[in-house]
């Protein structure tokens, strides 16, 4: 189950990792309609004779003795379901999403990491950094704002330094993130926010430098509690997010290549949030610090399916 007007592709990686496993073609449902406002029905069924969901089968499961009845009434799709695998679904509209997520746990449903607080607590980035600071998960010092006055965002601005990092409250991909070091910076961001109605947040500079200047970070992907994927991020513009999308060059690491600490640390903030599937973003600098965690990591194009997307359905299927 997705969104399908997504075009990351997760659901296809996910496709291919269910028909390694089982032999047989999964049942992709788009998530849109079980959202709010839309016309899928999820009620409880019985015995489960299939499953639903993007990256879901029905071979090779060990029954949990009750079924899911999965509807889409103008589309005629009627599933009976074991389990639902969940992906894809875009900040935004993760709200929009709680209801179902409420169903699918209130009916039984082998549905892996869906909880409605945990998606909140990493996808609202102030209830991440709330999480954080309760459990002792290090992090660099943060100021979130609602509709401030000018003059609270300039004091919390000169309260980090006059070097922080600003960034949406909900956000997806790094061109809504900015490098601020000058008043008109922090005006203009300001401004920019205000103006798309966003609530917001800065946080000082990690000081993430390699040493010829480029920034660098590290994406650690974890599952159940070990490491599956690790990714290091090199960004030219040291004024840019270390994203792909905004340049940065991405290499996947060997076991053994991510530095000392960084595992440990990409754990401890994946069980904070309640995640058993997660994406840490984080660096070595400034003694280890997480940046953000993600919901639903890309799973890359290089060794993604082997080292994310298989175990990841594995997890749901009780196979392998």
């Amino acid at each position: 189950m997705t969104d399908h007007s997504s075009t990351e592709g997760s659901r296809e990686i996910l496709s291919t990792a269910v028909r390694a496993l089982t032999g047989r073609a999964p049942v992709l449902l788009d998530a849109r309609h079980f959202m709010t406002g839309g016309t899928g029905r999820i009620s409880g069924s019985g015995p489960g004779a299939g499953v639903a969901g993007a990256g879901a089968s029905g071979a090779g499961l060990t029954g949990t003795g009750a079924g899911l009845l999965l509807e889409v009434p103008g589309e005629g799709v009627a599933v009976t379901a074991e389990a639902v695998i969940v992906y894809e679904i875009p900040p935004h509209r993760r709200r929009a999403f709680e209801a179902c997520q409420r169903l699918l746990h209130a009916h039984g449903a082998r549905s892996l990491g869906t909880g409605v607080d945990a998606w909140r607590a990493a996808t609202e980035k102030d209830r991440t950094v709330e999480r954080f600071a309760r459990d002792g998960v290090p992090h660099m010092p943060t100021i979130a704002f609602s509709r401030p006055s000018p003059e609270a965002v300039a004091e919390a601005f000169d309260r980090l330094g006059g070097d922080v990092w600003a960034r949406p409250t909900i956000g997806m991909g790094g061109n809504d993130v900015f490098h601020l070091t000058t008043g008109a910076h922090l005006t203009a961001a300001a401004r920019y926010y205000a103006e798309a109605g966003a609530d917001w947040l800065i946080a000082r500079d990690a000081r993430n430098f390699t040493a010829d200047g480029r920034r660098h970070q590290h994406r650690v992907v974890v599952l159940d509690g070990r490491v599956v994927r690790a990714v290091e991020h090199v960004q030219p513009d040291p004024d840019a997010p270390c994203n792909e999308s905004r340049g940065a060059l991405s290499t996947v690491l060997e076991e053994g290549e991510l530095p000392a600490g960084l595992a440990e640390l990409a754990i401890s903030a994946t069980k904070s949030l309640g995640l058993p599937l997660a994406g840490v973003d984080l660096a070595a600098e400034s003694g280890g610090v997480v940046f953000e965690v993600n919901v639903h990591p890309q799973f890359g194009a290089v060794g993604g399916l082997e080292s994310v997307a298989v175990p990841y359905a594995a997890a749901h299927l009780a196979v392998g």
